[in-house]
């Protein structure tokens, strides 16, 4: 076994690892968490209390 052999081994298990983490990006099972994620920026309640604590923390 000599180093090309090596590196093509490396390459495919790389491609299978990018592969893994884009099945699992778009999986429908963590669809519901990453739209969770992704609007709670417009929760309010969160915004309330970054808020109330940011005024605990001036005083």
């Amino acid at each position: 076994m000599d180093y090309n052999d090596f590196r093509g081994i490396t390459t495919l298990l790389a491609m299978i690892a990018f592969l893994g983490v884009v099945w699992w990006a778009y999986s429908s099972r963590s669809k519901r968490r990453f739209d969770n994620a992704a609007n709670s920026i417009f929760d309010t309640e969160e915004k309330q209390l970054h808020d109330a604590s940011v005024k605990e923390v001036d005083k």
